[in-house]
């Protein structure tokens, strides 16, 4: 639980969705453990995304020891879509899966050029071809996205 959960009852200090608001906080606030006043922004974004009311609703339907992570997902996501209003989260992920193909392709062919040189070291060393199945000096990396699976396409870089 938030280290602030009882802060309202023995603070003057408002939370920061009280404030917000312009009410008054109450000792029983369910905005005041997860908003504290040193972060006015958290709520004002969440506020703008989601709403007040169906921020209150939320919490009060969510278990208390899952409130934190919920406010926690609910910051996130709605600091996301004041970056990006139209993907959100979604456009980070797959702006970070495009990088993941592109150092994934850039990789790949860094480990080519080692396996053209170490076949080119081995043919002039020896005067034999190059040693097949043997590749323990290069790096690999599985990704578990292709191109063909990112739903959003190259249309943001």
């Amino acid at each position: 639980m938030a280290s602030s959960s009882s802060y309202s009852s023995s603070c003057n200090s408002p939370c920061a969705a009280c404030k917000f608001l312009r009410r008054k906080c109450m000792p029983d606030c369910v905005f005041a453990p997860y908003f504290p006043p040193e972060e006015p922004h958290k709520f004002a974004n969440v506020h703008k995304i989601f709403g007040a009311s169906n921020v209150s609703k939320l919490l009060n339907e969510v278990l208390p020891h899952q409130r934190e992570d919920a406010v926690n997902s609910l910051a996130y996501e709605a600091e996301a879509r004041i970056k990006d209003p139209v993907y959100g989260c979604v456009g980070a992920i797959s702006v970070l899966q495009r990088q993941v193909l592109r150092l994934q392709k850039e990789l790949d062919a860094t480990n080519a050029d080692l396996l053209r040189y170490a076949g080119a070291s081995c043919n002039r060393g020896t005067g034999r071809g190059s040693h097949h199945g043997q590749n323990s000096g290069l790096y690999s990396f599985s990704s578990p996205w292709s191109s063909s699976h990112d739903p959003y396409g190259d249309h943001r870089n």
